[in-house]
C-alpha cells in the first residue's frame, strides 16, 4: 500500500515539473518573439553609422547635414553652416529607431492620397557603408492625431505619431548652431569690452582668477567676469527675424558695445547695436563667426552695458571662504592677535571663545566698498593684517576716517574702498568682543 502511495506521489511530481518546464519554456518562447501586437519598427539601425542626412519639404527647402571623420555635423546645403551638435543629434536617435504606431495597409497603394507621391517631408538617410534608407512622410491622419509614413523598399503604409514628425521636421534655421559665438570658456585668457561713452576694459586671467588690466591693474570681481563671459557664450540669434530686416537694424543702430574674447579658437569679436522698435529698443548683434547681424534679446544688449566699476571687487579681503589662520588688529593703541592652533584660536597663550571669534571673521568677510573713490586717505585709525590659505596668503589693510565715513587701502593696491561707518563700528565691536573660552565645567557642574 505504501509503496503504491510512493509511485503515485512520483507519478505527480514527474508532472508538475514537467507542467513547470513547459510553462517556462512558453514564456521565453513568446519573450523572444515578441508581443504580436506591438506596432512594429520602421527604422532600426545604428545611430553611428548614419553619416548624412538630407530632409527634403515639398513645399520649402532641401536641408543637408553631414557628418566629418571626428563625428561633427555641418550643413551643406542649402547653404554651408556651422551646425548644432545638440539639435542634429535629437533627429539621429529619433529617426534610427523610428516606431510606428499602427500599420494602416500591408500592401499600400495609392500613395498620393495618403500624401506620399510626393512625399510632404522625405527623408535621406546614408549609411557608413554608402547604402542609403529613404523615409516618406505624408498628411496627417484624420483621427488620432498621426502621420502617414512609409519607407522604400517596404510596402506596408505606417502611421507616426505627431512627436515623431515634430523631431523629424527640421529646416537648415533649425539645425544651424544658433550661438553668436562658440568658444571653451574654460580656456578664455583675455576678454575686453568697449562700451560706447566709456573707457575700454581689458580682463586677463591666471589659472582661475580674472585680473582688471586696463584701465589700470585692478582686482576683479570674478563673478561679474564671468556672468559677462556667460552672456557672450549664450548669445543666440533669433532665426525668425527676417535677415534683411535686421541688417537693415544694426547698420542704422547705436553703437551699444563691443567684446573681444581671446582662447583656445583665437580671437573673436561680438558687437552690439541697439535700434528703436516703436516705444521699445530692440538689440542686434553681429560676431566674426558667424554670417550677418542677428537681432538678440534685451538681456545681451543690457548685459554688455556695464561700467568699470561693475567688475570691480568691492570686498576688503580676498581669503573668502577660507578661514584665516591669523588675524592682528590694530586700533589706536590697542591691539589683538589671534590665531589658529589645531581646532582653537588662542591669543595670548589663552584659549579663545570660538563663537566670538567666528564673529570677528564674519565682518572681516563681509567688508566691502560702498564705491570706490580717488583721494581722501589720511591717516590709518585701524590696521589689519589677515593671514589664510595655511599661512601662503598675507592680506593688510589700513583704514582711515573720512567724513562720515572711511576708506580702506590694501598694501600694494591704489584703489580706495570707502566704507560704511556701521561696518566699521561693528567691525570694532566684533574685535573688543572676543575673549576668552569660558572653562570647562567639572562633573560636579562648577567651572574650574
Amino acid at each position: 500500500m505504501k509503496l503504491a502511495r510512493l509511485l503515485i506521489a512520483a507519478v505527480v511530481l514527474a508532472g508538475l515539473v514537467g507542467l513547470l518546464y513547459w510553462s517556462n519554456r512558453t514564456e521565453e518562447a513568446k519573450a523572444t518573439k515578441g508581443d504580436p501586437k506591438a506596432a512594429p519598427k520602421i527604422l532600426d539601425l545604428k545611430e553611428t553609422d548614419i553619416k548624412q542626412i538630407e530632409i527634403r519639404h515639398r513645399d520649402g527647402e532641401t536641408t543637408v547635414v553631414k557628418r566629418d571623420g571626428s563625428g561633427k555635423w555641418t550643413i551643406t546645403a542649402p547653404q554651408a553652416l556651422a551646425a548644432d551638435q545638440s539639435a542634429v543629434g535629437a533627429v539621429t536617435t529619433a529617426v534610427a529607431t523610428l516606431s510606428s504606431d499602427r500599420v494602416v495597409d500591408e500592401n499600400a497603394s495609392n500613395l498620393s492620397s495618403y500624401g506620399l507621391d510626393p512625399p510632404r517631408i522625405g527623408i535621406t538617410l546614408t549609411m557608413a557603408d554608402g547604402k542609403t534608407h529613404v523615409l516618406r512622410i505624408g498628411e496627417d491622419t484624420p483621427t488620432d492625431g498621426g502621420s502617414y509614413a512609409m519607407l522604400d523598399g517596404d510596402k506596408r503604409l505606417f502611421t507616426i505619431a505627431s512627436f515623431g514628425k515634430t523631431s523629424l521636421d527640421k529646416q537648415s534655421k533649425d539645425l544651424r548652431e544658433k550661438h553668436l559665438m562658440v568658444f571653451d570658456q574654460d580656456k578664455l585668457s583675455r576678454v575686453e569690452l568697449e562700451v560706447a561713452g566709456k573707457p575700454p576694459i581689458e580682463f586677463g586671467r591666471a589659472g582661475t582668477d580674472w585680473q582688471i588690466l586696463k584701465p589700470k591693474p585692478m582686482r576683479a570681481d570674478g563673478f561679474q567676469v564671468d556672468d559677462l563671459v556667460r552672456k557672450l557664450k549664450d548669445a543666440s540669434m533669433d532665426t525668425e527675424t527676417d535677415p534683411k530686416a535686421a541688417a537693415t537694424a544694426f547698420a542704422s543702430g547705436q553703437k551699444t558695445a563691443t567684446a573681444k574674447i581671446t582662447g583656445a579658437e583665437g580671437t573673436l569679436t561680438f558687437e552690439v547695436r541697439k535700434a528703436k522698435s516703436g516705444t521699445t529698443d530692440d538689440y542686434y548683434a553681429k560676431s566674426s563667426t558667424q554670417d550677418g547681424p542677428y537681432k538678440v534679446t534685451k538681456e545681451i544688449g543690457d548685459g554688455l552695458n556695464k561700467s568699470l566699476d561693475d567688475f570691480r571687487n568691492k570686498k576688503v579681503f580676498d581669503f573668502g571662504f577660507n578661514d584665516p589662520n591669523r588675524i592682528e588688529i590694530k586700533d589706536g593703541a590697542q591691539s589683538k592677535v589671534i590665531e589658529k592652533s589645531g581646532e582653537n584660536w588662542t591669543s595670548g597663550g589663552k584659549t579663545m571663545d570660538s563663537i566670538s571669534v567666528q564673529n570677528l571673521i564674519d565682518k572681516l568677510r563681509d567688508l566691502a566698498s560702498t564705491k570706490f573713490v580717488d583721494s581722501g586717505f589720511t591717516t590709518p585709525v585701524l590696521e589689519l593684517t589677515v593671514a589664510s590659505n595655511d599661512g601662503k596668503r598675507t592680506e593688510k589693510v589700513q583704514i582711515a576716517a573720512a567724513g562720515a565715513n572711511f576708506l580702506a587701502r590694501r598694501e600694494n593696491d591704489s584703489s580706495l574702498y570707502q566704507l560704511d561707518a556701521n561696518a566699521v563700528t561693528g567691525l570694532r565691536e566684533a574685535a573688543a568682543g572676543v575673549q576668552p573660552a569660558p572653562p570647562p565645567e567639572t562633573k560636579d557642574g562648577k567651572k574650574k
